[in-house]
């Protein structure tokens, strides 16, 4: 995904009462063409073929040609043809461009040139000098002449306007609709900001204006020379806007961060999470991170993949006060809700600023961590004896080696396997700290442990052939007693958006008095009407059913039992212990299938690997 996610070039073009103008376009060929160039020469049979070339064999027959690189595919295009086929129309302003030609896409979008006055692109007529180039545009005898001119009662000159412009950056006709959405919302940015400077300043003209000008000199430049000179290699020392576009094409290409600062005034912030958040070479699309962050719950916790120090560092001046709280607050042992407690924010206001940091790349979401919590080896992480992760680990634990430690998580492992009673609990913090670097590093993931209603069939009943019954059918006849430990979907009912704990219709069925009353008889039974007969006839049969406490309790958390709750989430929902939940998984094990395996929502996280 790097290739197609990286843009192929960045170009920015203009129109207005002089026709349309490519200001600037990067990367850019720095010498003469050689295909224009060689085409009067003649050719050796013998001769190497270059990049893109068809190759003939002596037969005639005719090769496929090879694919061109980045720099070649758009240079087919002459100036005057992209500046042809980007100035849109004055009425496709505002919304989004995309134009496929061959293997190119090119994506932006055009905006207008509006004034608070109404007037469109006016220029002022104030002229300023620029050093080494003279007036802007114009000779200084030129312009004090127009300045004269001014007295006259003459009608004076229109001045050239400006009217649209439109910021693109090129793709291979390959790439992924969500690549081709992040730089449509790229170029949408960068627009709004030139739009507003050149409300308030005219940056954008005048910038405009120097590209002209050193595009002019060049082309004059050019008469006397040998050969054609790009004008682009003249205009990136002299202008900032052209630098700050080969920046963010640069930033594209290699991190996929952009911070940017137009006119040194406004910020440009922009992240492609194809280049961040990626698994084994692949990249994670944004819809499925979108859905994670979504579905992040309460009892979730923030693990900074960044120390905090580096981290405060590379926060903009004008920052959030409540984002620098949360990293300075923030522990691998927390959950989110104490999160909020201790940076005294709202829970919601804690949730967008986790994802915030998540989005970014400088945070993942885990589970806190306890003894409880159950690792193992992640099947993307490195486990090479010398590789440059154990040569950190090293360094960062010594007396410790990385293969030795990842060795004791090659099976499923809790963390109290690991406690030794009789330490003290000062020992316990190298592990901890261990542990954390691991999981900051992608190279352990975390089971959780999850139940599914699972009814035994009767033993007397005369059952069709296995590949004339539906999957469902077999195993218990109701979606609701099918284990759905295979659906790692994220959760979508409305039991599962609960942020708070406990918020369950029948939770007040333990508060009425009298275990074995009949009002409990009558919610029990209620509870369990969802169920087929041969599914009640199975739960009442278990020994522990004649409990009445027991079977309250396993009816009111039936609705957890289909494979997507798993044991963290109904202790939190339900304001129970873990032991509790154990005890009664075990006394209705004959029902109730356990499995393990990672969360939904934390797996995109834990999985990942730069």
């Amino acid at each position: 995904m790097g290739e197609s996610s990286s843009p192929i070039s960045v170009i920015l073009v203009s129109s207005g009462s002089r026709g349309n103008k490519l200001l600037f376009r990067f990367p850019f060929q720095r010498g003469p063409e050689s295909p224009a160039a060689q085409t009067g020469k003649p050719r050796s049979r013998y001769a190497v073929n270059s990049i893109g070339d068809i190759v003939e064999d002596q037969d005639g027959d005719s090769r496929e040609p090879r694919p061109l690189p980045d720099e070649q595919v758009v240079s087919g295009f002459s100036d005057v043809i992209l500046a042809t086929i980007l100035a849109t129309k004055s009425e496709m302003c505002g919304k989004k461009f995309e134009l496929k030609i061959d293997n190119v896409r090119f994506v932006g979008h055009p905006t207008l040139l509006q004034h608070a006055s109404g007037q469109v692109g006016r220029e002022s007529p104030t002229r300023e000098p620029i050093p080494g180039w003279g007036w802007r545009g114009m000779e200084a005898s030129q312009w004090c002449s127009e300045t004269i001119s001014k007295t006259d009662p003459s009608p004076k000159r229109e001045m050239p306007t400006m009217i649209l412009f439109n910021v693109v950056f090129a793709l291979r006709a390959t790439a992924d609709p969500s690549v081709i959405s992040c730089l449509h919302n790229l170029s949408r940015r960068i627009a709004i900001v030139l739009q507003h400077e050149e409300r308030r300043c005219q940056y954008l003209t005048r910038e405009a204006k120097l590209i002209l000008a050193i595009q002019d000199e060049v082309s004059a430049m050019s008469e006397t020379t040998d050969g054609p000179q790009s004008p682009f290699l003249h205009i990136l020392p002299k202008c900032k806007l052209a630098r700050d576009l080969k920046e963010a094409y640069d930033s594209l290409c290699t991190t996929g961060v952009v911070r940017l600062h137009i006119n040194r005034w406004l910020e440009v912030s922009f992240c492609l999470p194809h280049k961040i958040h990626n698994v084994a070479s692949r990249f994670i699309p944004p819809e499925a991170i979108e859905r994670s962050l979504k579905a992040i719950r309460p009892y979730h916790s923030l693990l900074l993949l960044r120390d905090e120090k580096s981290l405060l560092s590379e926060l903009p001046l004008d920052c959030s006060p409540a984002l620098v709280r949360v990293i300075r607050t923030t522990s691998a042992v927390k959950n989110l809700q104490q999160l909020a407690q201790d940076a005294d924010l709202a829970l919601l206001q804690v949730f967008q600023l986790a994802a915030h940091l998540v989005y970014w790349g400088k945070a993942i979401i885990i589970y806190p961590l306890c003894e409880n919590n159950v690792y193992m080896l992640s099947p993307n992480a490195s486990v090479c004896l010398y590789s440059p992760l154990a040569d950190d680990f090293s360094c960062q634990f010594p007396g410790h080696d990385l293969p030795s430690i990842l060795s004791k998580f090659s099976l499923p492992v809790s963390l109290a396997e690991f406690k030794n009673p009789l330490a003290p609990p000062v020992q316990e913090t190298p592990l901890i700290q261990m542990v954390v670097w691991m999981l900051q590093h992608r190279l352990l993931i975390q089971l959780h442990t999850y139940a599914c209603l699972m009814v035994p069939p009767k033993e007397e009943d005369v059952r069709p052939k296995a590949e004339e019954v539906p999957f469902t059918a077999r195993l218990g006849g109701r979606s609701l007693s099918t284990p759905n430990a295979l659906s790692f979907g994220s959760p979508t009912s409305s039991d599962d958006l609960t942020l708070t704990s406990p918020s369950m219709e029948n939770s007040s069925a333990e508060l009425l008095p009298g275990g074995d009353s009949p009002v409990n008889k009558r919610m029990t039974e209620n509870m369990l009407t969802s169920l087929s007969e041969h599914e009640r006839e199975a739960i009442l049969s278990v020994s522990a059913a004649h409990n009445p406490e027991d079977l309250r309790m396993f009816a009111r958390l039936l609705h957890y039992f289909r494979g997507r709750h798993h044991l963290e989430e109904i202790m939190y929902n339900e304001n129970m212990r873990r032991s509790h939940l154990l005890m009664l998984f075990d006394k209705f094990r004959s029902v109730l299938v356990v499995t393990n395996h990672e969360d939904p929502v934390i797996s995109v996280f834990q999985s990942l690997q730069k």
